[in-house]
C-alpha cells in the first residue's frame, strides 16, 4: 500500500461508467478508471473494491492504505447494495435461497436482503445487499437460476451512498462527516 506523504486521508466517491475497468494500467489497453481520475500530486488513489468492465455505481477511493484494507477485508463485514436488473422474475423461493445461500464454485455465497424495485416487462429490477465483495458474485448468484444480469449498479458502500446529482463519470471528495463514519464502520 503506498503511504499518504501528507498523512491527510482523502476519500473520493466516484461514480463509474461501464466500460472502465478498475485497475491503473490494462496490459490488453482497455480505458481503465485512472483515465478520467487524475492521481493525487502527494500521493496516490487507491480504489475500495472493484467494479467489473460491466458494472456502474459508486466506487470508492482512498489515498490510505489502512483505510482501503480495512473497508475489504471480509472481516469487517462491510455491507454493499446493488441496484440489479435482470431478465426474469425470482421466485419466493428462489429469493429465499438466495437469503439462505447458493453454493458456488469458491464456496457458499448469499445476499443478506433482496427488495423488489420494480420493472417492465420481462425486465425485474432488484436491490440486493451482501457483505462480501466476491469476483462477480452477484452476477454468479442470479445465474445460479439461469437469471442474466444486464444492469449492475452499486450504489452504496457501507455508509456512503452514491449521490443521485453525481452522474456517471464524475467525482467529488467525501466531506469529513462522510469520511468519519466510513472511518468508524472500520475501527479507525
Amino acid at each position: 500500500w503506498a503511504p499518504d506523504k501528507t498523512n491527510q486521508t482523502k476519500l473520493l466517491i466516484y461514480h463509474k461508467p461501464e466500460g472502465l475497468i478498475c485497475t491503473t494500467h490494462d496490459p490488453e489497453g482497455r480505458p481503465t478508471i485512472f483515465t478520467q481520475i487524475k492521481q493525487p500530486k502527494q500521493s496516490r488513489w487507491l480504489y475500495v473494491g472493484r467494479l467489473d468492465i460491466n458494472s456502474s455505481g459508486l466506487l470508492l477511493l482512498t489515498n490510505q492504505g489502512e483505510l482501503a484494507q480495512r473497508l475489504t477485508h471480509p472481516r469487517y463485514q462491510i455491507e454493499r447494495e446493488y441496484a440489479v436488473r435482470v431478465l426474469g422474475e425470482l421466485t419466493h423461493d428462489q429469493k429465499q435461497a438466495l437469503l439462505d445461500g447458493i453454493e458456488l464454485e469458491d464456496g457458499p455465497a448469499r445476499f443478506d436482503s433482496i427488495e423488489e424495485a420494480g420493472g417492465e416487462g420481462a425486465n425485474r429490477w432488484y436491490h440486493v445487499t451482501l457483505a462480501e465483495g466476491r469476483n462477480r458474485e452477484v452476477r454468479r448468484l442470479f445465474a445460479s437460476f439461469d437469471m442474466a444480469v444486464s444492469r449492475l449498479i452499486r450504489i452504496r458502500y457501507g455508509s456512503i451512498v452514491l449521490p443521485r446529482e453525481l452522474s456517471r463519470g464524475k467525482s467529488r471528495l467525501a466531506s469529513q462527516e462522510e469520511l468519519a463514519s466510513l472511518k468508524h464502520l472500520v475501527n479507525l
